[in-house]
């Protein structure tokens, strides 16, 4: 991969991504073997104005020791200069960049039970923590190619050969070639006018169908709101936190979704694989899941805390999206749910509820959003995909059509 193109991506991460402030700090999440990119990313958020870069070097063969040598409790543990950190980060609210690079089966027979148990007791420290910084600092989620990653993607290439059609797929679909800002630019006004037509109509519901069995229907809350691409943080700094994106999302109604999804692409979670899953669900709880790989792992997930088995997102994305055209199979979340509708099980999103900066959390959940330690995307679209809204006055819309948007005609 030429030198110039990852300039010009990790110029649109710092710029578009994160658009990082004048005087701002970053933090950087990344994996050992990405430290050129890291070091490309870094130079371009000092660049863009950053005061300090910090990196948080992540590596899997590590973890998986971790995983296998630690004990229950120590796993489970958030040290005292841990929590110092996120206590500072609340005062200091740094801008955030992950790469993501991971191997999709990197933690594959790891105690699956005990992997997510202590995630679980980790989060239940961190996450008062992370709440309090919630919508007030920008993120961004992006990724670099990583040797197993590579091979996994692409497996009857060289490592070499692997990892470059990888950096390929990655800049191609983020919208990194040419001009990057500029492609930015164009894409969120597009997503803008999207959401601008969908909170529009003032859907109270949407409804699933597709051929593999897929029969869905999910309440939608009066204050609720689309969104997608470009957002703001509560002082007003816009940022990208996904790239790339296609989605146009919102977070539905706690307690009203009933019937069943059939997965499209496997979920990798916590390093272990899930395959051709389904999921029931019954007032708006997962009641039932089946896998024929990675079972344990996709219960142990429902399970995390009391609002792990709700819906915390409803996803639109064309089944003609550029990831999707592209025909790779990324194993990665981050990809594959810009390739498909999805659906996350968990966390709610503050801003898809109007208003949401002037609202508690007491009165957000009240509204319908819901809360929990996790959030987690699923795929669920596919070529036949449709989906109908149900105005607040009971009117029916065609929104998805054979997988893809529906013309406004047929509103």
């Amino acid at each position: 991969m030429l030198k110039t193109t990852l300039k010009n991506y990790a110029k649109l991460l710092a710029k578009t991504g994160l658009n990082v402030q004048k005087g701002q700090q970053v933090v950087i999440s990344a994996d050992l073997e990405n430290a050129d990119f890291v070091l490309l990313a870094a130079e371009e958020c000092y660049r863009a104005g950053a005061e300090r870069v910090d990196v948080e070097w992540t590596h899997q063969p590590l973890a998986r020791l971790h995983a296998e040598k630690r004990s229950l409790e120590q796993l489970s543990r958030v040290l005292p200069w841990q929590e110092e950190r996120l206590r500072a980060e609340i005062r200091t609210l740094p801008a955030r960049l992950y790469i993501l690079s991971e191997d999709p089966d990197g933690l594959a027979g790891v105690d699956a039970e005990k992997y997510a148990s202590a995630a679980q007791a980790r989060s239940r420290i961190i996450k008062p923590y992370r709440d309090r910084t919630e919508n007030k600092y920008q993120w961004c989620i992006a990724a670099a190619a990583g040797n197993a990653w590579a091979k996994k993607v692409f497996p009857g290439e060289t490592a070499a050969r692997a990892e470059e059609k990888l950096w390929e797929a990655i800049i191609s679909t983020s919208r990194a070639d040419g001009n990057p800002v500029a492609n930015w630019n164009a894409h969120n006004a597009d997503l803008a006018q999207r959401c601008a037509r969908l909170n529009s109509l003032r859907l109270a519901s949407l409804e699933y169908e597709s051929s593999n069995g897929t029969r869905l229907k999910v309440g939608l809350m009066p204050e609720g709101r689309f969104a997608a691409g470009r957002e703001k943080t509560l002082s007003g700094v816009e940022f990208n936190p996904n790239i790339p994106s296609e989605e146009v999302f919102t977070s539905p109604k706690r307690g009203e979704a009933e019937g069943i999804v059939y997965s499209t692409k496997p979920l990798s979670y916590q390093g272990q694989l899930i395959r051709n899953f389904s999921v029931r669900f019954e007032e708006g709880r997962a009641v039932e899941v089946h896998a024929s790989q990675g079972e344990a792992a996709l219960k142990k997930m429902i399970s995390a805390d009391e609002g792990a088995a709700y819906l915390g997102e409803c996803a639109l994305v064309p089944y003609d999206s550029p990831i999707s055209r592209s025909g790779v199979l990324f194993y990665n979340t981050l990809f594959d749910e810009n390739a498909a509708c999805h659906l996350a099980l968990g966390k709610g999103f503050p801003e898809c509820v109007e208003g949401f900066g002037s609202l508690s959390e007491e009165k957000l959940r009240a509204l319908g959003l819901n809360d929990s330690m996790i959030h987690v995307d699923f795929m669920i679209g596919n070529e036949d995909m449709k989906i109908t809204g149900i105005t607040e006055q009971g009117a029916r819309v065609r929104i998805f059509e054979n997988g893809n948007w529906a013309s406004e005609t047929d509103a």
